[in-house]
C-alpha cells in the first residue's frame, strides 16, 4: 500500500483517465465551421482548411497511385537485375517506385497519363477551394460587425505645404475632394522613442523588487526617471511639428466612400496622396509608420540583396564554423584542451554533436532574421510582415534544403542510407500528417490560441501560389527523370503540363485574387444600407475618433473620454 501511494505521486494510476485521454478529439471536430469563424475568426478557419485541402488532394491521388502506378512499377524486375550486376542495394518499398521500370519501357506512358490526372485533379481542387474561400471572405466582411478598418484609409506621402501643416493639408484635401463622405482623420506621429520608454518602464514594473534596500531604491529611481522622460517626451510630441509624419488615417462616413478613396488615384501625380486600406488597429505595426515613404524602395532593394546572399551563400560561414568544431580544429587552436578532448566520452560528443550544431542554431534563429528583414522593409501591418517572412522562409528552405542538397550530392548519400532502412523507418505518410495536424490545430484554435488580429484570410493567395510552384517543380522533375530513363518519345508530352498549370494560376489570380485586394463597391453599398437600417443612430465619428491613435496615447484619450 505504501509503495502504491508513493508511485501515485509520480504516475497517474487511474486507468480511466487514459481511456478518456482522446475525448478532446470529438470535441474539437464537433464545432461547425460557422461557429469556429465566430469564435476564432476567418484567418483560423482558412488556416485549418489548408490541411483539409491536403487531404482532398492526396487521398484520391494515393488511391489512384495504389490502384494503377503500384502494379505498373511492382511487376518489373529492374532493381533485382541491377542488384545482381551493379551490386545495387534496394528494399521492397523501392520496387513501388518508378526506378523499378525498365529503361525505355512503354510503361512510362502510364506515368505520363497519371501526371496529367494528378495535375487536373489538383487544379480542380485548388480552383474550387479558391472560389469557396473568396466567397467566405466577402461573406465575412459583409456579415461581421463594424470595424474601424472598414471605414478607414491610410494616406501616405502627403506633400509639404509652406502655408499649411500636415493636419490642415489632410483635412483640406479630403473636404474638397471627398466632401460627401469624409468624416475625420488622425495624423501619424513618430512616437517610437516614447513607445520605447513606456516599454522600458513596464519592464521595470514587471521585475520583482530586490531584497536589499539599495536594489529597491535603484529600481524606484529608475521608474521615476523614466516617468519624467515619458512626460517630457509626450509634451514634445504634442508641441513639436517635426514629429508629425506626412501620413494620416482618414475615416469616412461609409464603407463605400472608403472603398472609392482606397482604390483610386487621388491626384494627377501618382506618387502623392497615396491611399490604401488601413490595417485593422490590432494589426498595425506602429514602428514602421515613421519610415519615410521615399525610402521604402531603397529599403526593399537592400533587403532583397541581403536575402539573396543569405540564401545562396549561407553555407559558406556554416561550413567554416563546422570545420572549426571538429576535433582536429579544436586541438590545433587550443592545444591545452587535447587531454580533455581525447577522453572517449568527450570525443564522441564532439564528433556527433558539434559538426551540426552551427546549422541547427542558424535554422532556429532564421525566422527571427527574416522577420527583422521584413520590418526593415517597412511593411505597415503585422500580417504583411508575417506573410513576407513566411514567403522568404519557404524560398530559403526550397533552395537550401532541397536544391543545394541535390547539387552537392548529399541527396544521393541520403538515398544510400534510405536503401539500408526498413519500411518501418520511413516518415509517416503525408495523409496521416494532414489528418493529425487538422485535429490538433482545431483543438488549439478553439481552446488555447488567442487571436491577435484578423486579416480576413488575406494570406490565401500566397498559399495558392506556393502549391502551384510546388506542382510545377514536380512536373519539371518528372520531365528530367523521364529523359534519363530513355523515354525520349514520351517525355515531350509532359511539356504542356507546366504551361497549363501556369495558365491555370494566372486564371485564378485574375478571377479570385481581386477579392483579397479590393472591396467591391456593390458589397460596400449593401453593407452600408443594411447598417443604416439596423443602427440609424450610430455615432460613427465618436466610434472612429481614437481608433487609430498610437497605443502610447490610448490611456490619455480614454481618460479624456471618461472625463467628458
Amino acid at each position: 500500500m505504501h509503495s502504491g501511494s508513493f508511485v501515485s505521486k509520480f504516475v497517474n494510476l487511474d486507468w480511466r483517465s487514459y481511456v478518456r485521454f482522446l475525448n478532446w478529439v470529438p470535441d474539437a471536430l464537433r464545432m461547425p465551421e460557422s461557429e469556429l469563424i465566430d469564435h476564432a475568426g476567418l484567418d483560423s478557419a482558412v488556416y485549418l482548411r489548408i490541411y483539409l485541402l491536403g487531404l482532398k488532394i492526396f487521398i484520391p491521388i494515393a488511391l489512384l497511385s495504389w490502384a494503377i502506378l503500384v502494379p505498373v512499377n511492382w511487376t518489373n524486375n529492374t532493381l533485382a537485375k541491377s542488384e545482381a550486376t551493379d551490386k545495387l542495394q534496394f528494399s521492397d518499398i523501392d520496387k513501388l517506385s518508378i526506378s523499378n521500370v525498365p529503361y525505355g519501357s512503354l510503361r512510362f506512358w502510364t506515368h505520363i497519363v497519371m501526371a496529367y490526372a494528378f495535375t487536373f485533379w489538383t487544379c480542380y481542387t485548388l480552383r474550387k477551394e479558391y472560389a469557396t474561400i473568396a466567397a467566405m471572405r466577402l461573406h465575412f466582411l459583409a456579415s461581421e460587425r463594424s470595424r474601424p478598418d472598414q471605414f478607414t484609409v491610410l494616406v501616405r506621402n502627403v506633400p509639404p505645404d509652406s502655408d499649411e501643416s500636415v493636419s490642415e493639408s489632410v483635412e483640406h484635401f479630403f473636404l474638397v475632394n471627398h466632401p460627401d463622405h469624409y468624416l475625420t482623420y488622425q495624423v501619424v506621429i513618430n512616437a517610437n522613442k516614447l513607445a520605447k520608454l513606456v516599454k522600458e518602464k513596464k519592464n521595470w514594473f514587471s521585475w520583482p523588487l530586490g531584497e536589499k534596500v539599495d536594489a529597491i531604491d535603484y529600481q524606484i529611481a529608475e521608474i521615476e526617471r523614466l516617468s519624467k522622460e515619458i512626460t517630457e517626451e509626450r509634451e514634445r510630441l504634442k508641441s513639436d511639428p517635426k514629429y508629425i509624419m506626412p501620413a494620416a488615417f482618414v475615416s469616412f462616413r461609409s464603407r463605400w466612400g472608403a472603398a472609392v478613396c482606397a482604390q483610386t488615384q487621388q491626384t494627377r501625380n501618382p506618387t502623392l496622396w497615396l491611399t490604401e486600406w488601413a490595417p485593422e488597429p490590432r494589426d498595425v505595426y506602429w514602428d514602421n509608420l515613421a519610415i519615410p515613404y521615399v525610402s521604402l524602395t531603397i529599403r526593399r532593394l537592400i533587403a532583397a540583396v541581403a536575402f539573396f546572399f543569405l540564401t545562396f551563400f549561407f553555407m559558406i560561414p556554416v561550413t567554416i564554423v563546422q570545420s572549426l568544431a571538429n576535433i582536429e580544429g579544436i586541438e590545433r587552436r587550443a592545444p591545452f584542451l587535447k587531454p580533455i578532448i581525447e577522453i572517449s566520452f568527450i570525443k564522441s560528443v564532439i564528433q556527433g554533436f558539434l559538426p551540426g550544431i552551427a546549422l541547427k542554431i542558424f535554422l532556429i534563429v532564421l525566422p527571427t532574421i527574416l522577420m527583422m528583414m521584413s520590418k526593415f522593409e517597412g511593411f505597415l501591418s503585422i500580417s504583411a510582415l508575417e506573410r513576407r517572412a513566411a514567403l522568404r522562409y519557404y524560398t530559403f528552405n526550397f533552395v537550401n534544403v532541397f536544391l543545394v542538397s541535390v547539387i552537392a550530392g548529399t541527396a544521393f548519400q541520403q538515398l544510400d542510407s534510405f536503401l539500408h532502412q526498413s519500411a518501418n523507418d520511413f516518415p509517416p505518410f503525408i495523409l496521416v500528417f494532414f489528418a493529425l495536424a487538422y485535429v490538433v490545430f482545431r483543438h488549439q484554435i478553439i481552446n488555447v490560441y488567442n487571436q491577435e488580429y484578423e486579416s480576413a484570410a488575406a494570406f490565401w493567395p500566397d498559399v495558392h501560389g506556393r502549391i502551384i510552384s510546388a506542382l510545377v517543380f514536380s512536373q519539371l522533375i518528372l520531365m528530367g527523370l523521364m529523359s534519363t530513363k530513355g523515354a525520349a518519345q514520351s517525355t515531350p508530352f509532359l511539356i504542356a503540363l507546366p504551361v497549363l498549370t501556369i495558365w491555370f494560376h494566372r486564371f485564378c489570380k485574375g478571377r479570385y485574387e481581386p477579392a483579397f485586394i479590393r472591396y467591391p463597391l456593390q458589397e460596400a453599398m449593401m453593407k452600408d444600407t443594411l447598417e443604416r437600417a439596423r443602427e440609424p443612430n450610430l455615432n460613427l465619428k465618436s466610434y472612429l475618433r481614437y481608433a487609430y491613435i498610437h497605443p502610447v496615447f490610448k490611456n490619455d484619450e480614454d481618460g479624456r473620454d471618461d472625463d467628458q
